[in-house]
């Protein structure tokens, strides 16, 4: 009875260890590809370079029979560090610690926090991306403006539009111009603009040079920022910098968001518009945009508008921006005059 006994309790021991067995990051990649199965699989190969599919191939064809349990432990340790990713993508490195430890318990969230950030790069600032933008300005505004700006590229346009209409007037356009003519900031400028925010650091820096700013960046702010405070920014950056206020002002508003007019605006820019010029700008834009003026026409002259495209033939996308533009100048100073009103995210829709 002993010897049958012991026998037994080997026989479960290795069976344990069986089912405990370690697999390489490769092979447990291999097992999850045979689990989703074929159709899957090869949606995945889509994304993957030619050496990674050859690997992976390889170790597919190596497998050996796999239990079930072992099979779901894989599965379950793919979809947690999905989840991780996922909530890293959306919150920060803090705010998926904090729900994988709610639904998985410390230790298990630091180590798969631990393993997906010893090869994932942290955008700078990334720590301050849940911190409310009003608790932030109070943190900030007295900072150099140059430090501000630095933050604010790296910040989501609507928090960075909230921060930057709220910062004193003197100090808005200088911020708005930095930020405009950033370029990249080396490595050890980041720290040390983070080492300011240092009780609230919990972030990696990235060791490459990253990109942040420029007009983009700050056209999409100032697109944000209330019409008072956009209005106050561009007129100090046209007394300081002309050329800059004007590339700027050429990217704040884009043809194609004439849809976002309502139908007395757009009867109204349509007055002001050369026929030919709306014919050319009118060419490149998708059936919405055509539409929405096709609507605020007459019939007679929406269906002579049709014609003149028609029988223009092709025009140089070139020729296009330019009539484009053109249109855009007309409707900025229809607002600038304050005969039509232009929406903006962020304003209250009340008009009076």
């Amino acid at each position: 009875m002993a010897k049958t006994s012991s026998t037994s309790g080997t026989h479960s021991s290795s069976s344990k260890k069986k089912s405990q067995k370690e697999y390489t990051g490769r092979q447990k990649a291999a097992i999850f590809l045979v689990t989703i199965g074929s159709e899957i699989s090869a949606e995945i190969f889509k994304y993957l370079r030619e050496d990674e599919i050859e690997t992976l191939t390889f170790e597919i064809a190596r497998l050996e029979t796999i239990d079930a349990d072992q099979k779901d432990a894989i599965l379950q340790e793919f979809q947690e560090l999905m989840m991780a990713n996922q909530f890293i993508s959306t919150g920060g490195i803090d705010y998926a610690r904090e729900l994988l430890e709610k639904s998985l318990g410390s230790q298990k969230a630091i180590d798969i926090i631990n393993r997906l950030t010893s090869s994932l790069q942290v955008r700078p600032f990334d720590f301050i991306r849940r911190t409310d933008p009003a608790h932030l300005l109070n943190f900030i505004q007295q900072e150099h403006p140059q430090t501000i700006a630095l933050i604010l590229a790296y910040l989501e346009p609507n928090k960075a539009s909230i921060i930057l209409q709220n910062l004193p007037n003197d100090v808005q356009s200088d911020v708005a111009r930095r930020i405009a003519t950033m370029d990249r900031t080396s490595p050890e400028v980041l720290r040390e603009v983070e080492r300011v925010l240092e009780k609230k650091l919990s972030s990696l820096s990235s060791e490459d040079y990253t990109a942040a700013g420029g007009v983009e960046s700050i056209v999409e702010i100032l697109n944000l920022v209330d019409r008072a405070s956009e209005k106050q920014i561009i007129e100090a950056l046209e007394d300081e910098d002309p050329e800059l206020a004007e590339e700027i002002k050429k990217r704040m508003f884009v043809f194609e968001d004439i849809v976002m007019l309502d139908d007395r605006a757009i009867q109204k820019v349509m007055r002001e518009v050369d026929s030919q010029e709306l014919a050319k700008a009118l060419k490149s834009v998708d059936t919405e945009v055509q539409d929405k003026i096709f609507r605020n026409m007459s019939k007679r002259a929406a269906a002579m508008l049709k014609e003149d495209m028609e029988y223009m033939g092709p025009v140089r996308l070139k020729d296009v921006e330019e009539s484009q533009q053109k249109i855009v100048s007309i409707i900025r100073h229809l607002e600038d005059t304050g005969e039509i009103v232009v929406a903006r995210a962020g304003e209250d829709e009340l008009v009076v």
